[in-house]
């Protein structure tokens, strides 16, 4: 067996592979991990998983060498009064790897744009190491921190521990476990107005309210399937939330887009206008003279590539708010779908309560007419967009249209109908 630090670790030929070359390796930090259990077991540190780490080396390695998984994602295991936020996970190999037969991940509810004290993450750490693996994950794909293996019985001390992380670790607050399983996940925010100037609402107020407003939809899965709510606070979306959410809110503006002619022409003397502004625009929608820059805001589509390579000179408009697209999301029953409109602009003072109301309904129309495992965007395409359109109170508008140059009639019907 390899020596490190003086920590025995397993023979791993063809993780080792994985440690080679320019980019980080998991593996080299599970290594680091497993020499670090062993170092803290030695100064006599409680640890309820010793050997964790080494473990899923073992059994890394060896589904290397057979080209198949030894992991099963077994059961429903949570934690008292939540139905979700764990995810269950159970080894095949508890006879030659018990220290991994159970590896439960559990889902924490991040703070809205990802943003943490160093107290708070050391926090976190040290209450892992303890009662799991001390593995994480910095992010999930739906933006929760991950905290990777630990034993069923010991789910409900390490939830106990982040509800009381500020008293037990010194955190600045507690954290609450995130949503996973057939329920409202983890609504998600880009930086927004903390950070960027392109923002057109307050992502961050947005993802605190609907967290705490809709706890109950979080924690105890009862839909047909998972349903995700992404804040993008500009047509950028630097979180994705068009091809990765249920229901994208995604910033934009209904006015003219500002110019600061000066500042064009300051950037005109070390970059090229025409063409890498004026011939990059998708709709043709941008002229230049040598002298002033024209924008045809009724063609513009908010691609914000003018924007991006002229940040000094042009800004999103004054008459701010957010496009709220529906169904996006990755494969499953009718492969990936790109969120499209469904309600083209709602101002910025107006978002949160008209998202609600919105979210609500569908809901209630979702859980009532959904299949087993079929998100809202799969359900549009069945039940069609005209009975959608009545759920959200919406009239049909040609943005709405999924697909151009595809049917986008919505057919008549009799008011008494």
């Amino acid at each position: 067996m390899p020596v490190v630090d003086g920590v025995e670790l397993p023979e791993t030929p063809l993780l080792d592979e994985l440690e080679k070359g320019p980019w980080p390796s998991f593996v080299k930090e599970i290594k680091k991990a497993a020499i670090g259990q062993e170092k803290a077991m030695k100064e006599g540190k409680k640890i309820k998983l010793p050997g964790s780490a080494k473990g899923l080396l073992k059994v890394l390695e060896l589904a290397y060498e057979e080209k198949r998984t030894h992991w099963k994602h077994g059961g429903i295991v949570s934690v008292i009064g939540y139905g979700g936020g764990v995810i269950g996970r159970y080894c095949d190999l508890e006879d030659k790897v018990p220290e991994v037969w159970h590896f439960h991940t559990i889902r924490v509810n991040m703070p809205a744009g990802w943003f943490y004290t160093t107290k708070a993450l050391r926090a976190i750490c040290d209450a892992w190491e303890k009662w799991g693996s001390g593995l994480t994950n910095f992010h999930g794909s739906t933006g929760d921190i991950i905290l990777l293996g630990t034993r069923t019985e010991h789910l409900q001390p390490m939830a106990n521990a982040l509800a009381y992380l500020d008293q037990l670790y010194g955190s600045p607050a507690p954290f609450d476990i995130g949503g996973s399983g057939s329920d409202l996940r983890t609504p998600s925010a880009c930086m927004g107005p903390s950070l960027c100037e392109f923002a057109c609402y307050d992502t961050l107020k947005a993802c605190y309210e609907f967290t705490m407003r809709y706890q109950n939809e979080l924690h105890r899965p009862m839909w047909p399937y998972k349903f995700k709510i992404k804040c993008a606070g500009c047509p950028n979306d630097c979180i994705a939330a068009k091809a990765r959410s249920d229901f994208a809110i995604i910033g934009t503006w209904k006015d003219e887009i500002q110019i600061d002619q000066e500042a064009v022409r300051e950037y005109a003397k070390v970059i090229d206008i025409e063409e890498h502004v004026v011939k990059k625009c998708p709709t043709k929608a941008i002229s230049w003279d040598g002298k002033e820059l024209k924008i045809n805001n009724r063609e513009c589509i908010r691609c914000m590539h003018c924007i991006n390579v002229l940040p000094k000179a042009l800004k999103p408009g004054k008459e701010k708010g957010a496009t709220i697209l529906i169904g996006g999301k990755a494969p499953f029953v009718d492969g990936a779908i790109i969120g499209w409109v469904a309600v083209p602009f709602i101002p910025a003072d107006e978002l949160i309560e008209k998202c609600c109301e919105m979210l609500e309904a569908i809901w209630e129309w979702w859980d009532e007419e959904g299949k087993f495992r079929e998100r809202v965007g799969e359900l549009i395409w069945r039940k069609g967009m005209d009975e959608f359109l009545k759920v959200i109170g919406q009239k049909a508008d040609v943005r709405m249209v999924y697909a151009p140059r595809n049917n986008p009639f919505i057919f008549w019907r009799e008011l008494n109908e």
